[in-house]
């Protein structure tokens, strides 16, 4: 390799490693608090229902309590991101907090109140406004907070670093984020909410169905991350398109998962149906039917797209918006407006996932393979798959992920890896590459479809501490450095590296024998798989 082109892979690769690291920040920074955000806005969907069927007042002391209870994570958003940004970037959270309540002290709310638009600091002033349920200041702020945090850490002395940080980072960023992050940020926010309501209001039917055949995808590359703070940035400053337009999919992924579930004689894979359609439908949790069958029956993919984007265009031109911030369910309807409308789009969607799925199938009976992959073989051959990777061989029930632990994802063994390096087991194509870059998929020559899937939960890293070597389609030879990725940090970041290694065609082997050595290095035989 050239010298010219080794600076441009490095420049690629520290391009990639922003994009995963701002990535990897907006969903460490929402995944703690998500449920929180989801239950606090079903219970104000509950008490809008409530007052609507004029079986409590609104100024009734039962709705106020309750309402409190609903609204109170929604206002005080940005002290709730800047203890969780904080944390994420490895600065101290209760800083990151203190700088968000500031925005929300009673002196300052008082006065935006009483319609006082500045104040002076040292002479300079200050554009007051209403930050509660704000997103983007804090991140602004927090970002800059980060920075100061680590220059603080070399020139302060240690034993002095317990009050003499906090209150250099109070004094610095409290003035600066009512300067400059809060009203940039509310600019940020503003313009952006502008943009997608002219886009909506524009074709809305487009939108919509954009939104809806891609929030699957999104969902499983872990990037809806940086869709819901805009969704949740709308909801500050009136009702939000974006999810009402997206909860297409969710419901589309639903229908799928009871069609499967009616249709397959597989007990294992009628469980694992049986285990997503619940919590799907009523708490828009699909995980087990978005990674258990439409990553593993790629005709599904096709469907939850149609599906997704019919429902999605049925919403969007109907001008449906979402009130509260609720993961789409079923117990969540009342959020959305109006609701007659909207149970239309969502039906619509529903109804062509489980049609779809049930009339079609979810395996396809023959396989036509295109140029890319005419050098694979019509049907498969008795193989051995060899070890991506160096550590300890241990049962995939160790990973205490449902989905791997009861073999419905596929049939193999899980590795605790030793080196963060894992390698093509077999000769092949991958076929699959999450853009994350913790889990790869390799078709072999053989007709062997295997699965490495690195750490459990690592998707919410949102690629973070992966480097992929590999691209979907790529021909790689048994020993290929597929991706690279650093265990401590991400076992520092609090995930699991136990990695399982499964192949998901299982039904097409009479037998998948793992090894019996506990110990294992790269290309060292790790599956028999016969016929």
């Amino acid at each position: 390799m050239s010298n010219q082109q080794q600076e441009k892979v490095e420049q690629n690769k520290e391009k990639e490693s922003l994009l995963t690291k701002a990535l990897g920040v907006l969903s460490g920074s929402f995944a703690p608090i998500i449920g929180v955000l989801a239950g606090a806005g079903l219970l104000k969907a509950l008490l809008s229902v409530l007052t609507t069927l004029g079986w409590l007042s609104p100024e009734s002391g039962t709705y106020i309590v309750l309402s409190a209870a609903g609204s109170a994570v929604f206002y005080f958003l940005p002290v709730f991101l800047g203890i969780s940004i904080a944390n994420k970037l490895g600065a101290n959270g209760y800083v990151g907090g203190v700088v968000g309540a500031s925005l929300l002290t009673p002196e300052i709310v008082h006065l935006v109140e009483d319609g006082v638009e500045t104040i002076e600091f040292l002479g300079i002033p200050v554009l007051l406004a209403d930050y509660s349920s704000t997103v983007f200041p804090i991140f602004i702020a927090m970002f800059v907070y980060a920075a100061l945090d680590k220059l603080l850490k070399k020139v302060i002395l240690k034993d002095l670093q317990l009050f003499i940080n906090p209150m250099i980072s109070l004094l610095i960023l409290v003035p600066l984020t009512m300067l400059f992050f809060g009203p940039f940020g509310t600019i940020i926010g503003e313009a952006l909410g502008s943009l997608i309501g002219f886009l909506s209001d524009t074709s809305g039917l487009l939108a919509g169905a954009v939104m809806g055949s891609a929030w699957t995808f999104l969902t499983i590359a872990g990037l809806h991350w940086t869709i819901i703070p805009l969704a949740i940035a709308n909801l500050a400053t009136g009702p939000d398109p974006i999810i009402a337009m997206a909860a297409a999919a969710p419901f589309a992924q639903v229908g799928i998962g009871i069609a499967v579930f009616l249709k397959t004689r597989d007990k294992d894979l009628k469980a694992l149906a049986a285990s997503g359609i619940v919590p799907g439908a009523l708490a828009g949790t699909t995980e087990a039917i978005n990674y258990g069958i439409i990553l593993r029956y790629r005709r599904t993919m096709i469907y939850v797209v149609i599906a997704g984007a019919i429902g999605g265009a049925i919403n969007g031109s109907l001008g449906i918006v979402m009130n509260d911030f609720v993961l789409p369910s079923v117990l969540a309807i009342p959020a959305f407006s109006p609701i007659g409308l909207y149970m239309i789009g969502i039906g619509v969607a529903f109804v062509l996932g489980f049609i779809l799925t049930y009339v079609f199938g979810y395996e396809s009976k023959s396989k036509k393979v295109d140029d890319n992959y005419s050098h694979l073989v019509v049907g498969v051959k008795p193989e051995v798959v060899g070890s991506p990777l160096q550590g300890k061989v241990v049962a995939l029930s160790e990973t205490n992920d449902p989905l791997f632990a009861t073999e419905t994802v596929g049939k193999g063994v899980a590795i605790e890896p030793e080196i963060g390096k894992a390698v093509a087991p077999v000769d092949g194509v991958v076929t699959t590459l999450f853009p994350t870059g913790h889990a790869v998929g390799i078709t072999s020559d053989n007709g062997a479809e295997v699965l490495i899937f690195i750490g459990v939960n690592t998707i919410q890293l949102a690629g973070e501490h992966f480097t992929s070597h590999v691209k979907q389609g790529d021909r790689v030879s048994k020993g290929d450095l597929l991706i690279e990725f650093d265990i401590n940090k991400i076992q520092e970041a609090g995930y699991r590296t136990i990695t399982p290694v499964v192949v998901t065609n299982k039904e097409e082997y009479l037998d998948i024998k793992a090894t019996e050595n506990n110990e294992i290095n790269p290309n060292d035989d790790l599956l028999r798989l016969s016929l």
